[in-house]
């Protein structure tokens, strides 16, 4: 039987995928969770799917501040203290630079950088106080590799990573973890950010046949939580098995 993990767990960007399941995997073990998402309908599904859990939910859109901010003091006020932030919103509108997607760039910059950079600055202040804390990113093997038609991706990812290693560096003397997820294919919704729909059917079929489940990537999710507080899982790249890249 799996001991409960007495930590109170902020997840961002949860309503699907990869965040959904770390919320379902967490409530089961018994976690305090505070669920936010810009579609909250599907956050009130995980709500009623573990009633006897500890669930708060609050809509919020991660590139808007007062919005991330909000969630987080929530979580505070109700839970009296956050030991992980769970940043894993993101989109992958992938296409060749020469197509000009500009708007497409701006807005993975805004939710897969910024996004991120918002929920650490609403965070960090509250685990300094603590002294402890653990702040988790969801990366890509995208942030360790560059291919074609996803450069841009590739640069969000790339800075997510120097971002959450610049975090560890300056906030290790203060117990505050850091750890970026970097999955390969899985089989979530983010092809549905894809402009292009011949590009992101390729993409939805390819992840139904070999890639990762969701379920998968939160077991890693759960893995780097639940360690010992001198132990600090900095990354994990976990790829599907017959994933070339």
């Amino acid at each position: 039987m799996n001991t409960p993990l007495d930590k109170v767990i902020v997840i961002m960007g949860a309503s699907s995928g990869i965040g959904e399941a770390t919320a379902r995997l967490l409530a089961s073990r018994g976690a305090k969770l505070m669920l936010a998402a810009r579609r909250v309908e599907r956050l009130q599904s995980i709500q009623e799917a573990y009633p006897e859990a500890n669930i708060q939910i609050k809509q919020a859109d991660v590139t808007e501040f007062d919005q991330v901010e909000a969630v987080i003091e929530e979580a505070k006020a109700v839970y009296g203290r956050i030991d992980v932030l769970f940043n894993n919103a993101g989109i992958m509108p992938t296409a060749p630079l020469a197509a000009g997607h500009r708007e497409d760039w701006k807005n993975m910059l805004d939710i897969n950088v910024m996004g991120v950079l918002n929920g650490i600055a609403a965070t960090l202040p509250i685990m300094e106080q603590q002294q402890s804390g653990h702040i988790i990113a969801t990366d890509s093997v995208a942030g360790h590799v560059v291919y074609p038609e996803s450069a841009v991706y590739c640069g969000t990812k790339f800075a997510v990573r120097a971002i959450m290693e610049g975090l560890r560096q300056e906030q290790r003397e203060n117990n505050v973890k850091s750890t970026i997820i970097s999955p390969g294919a899985v089989q979530t919704e983010l092809y549905t950010t894809i402009r292009d729909q011949a590009t992101g059917e390729s993409l939805r079929q390819a992840q139904q046949e070999w890639g990762l489940t969701s379920e998968d990537v939160a077991e890693a999710v759960l893995y780097a939580i639940d360690t010992p507080d001198r132990v600090s899982i900095s990354n994990l790249i976990i790829r599907p098995t017959q994933q070339e890249v």
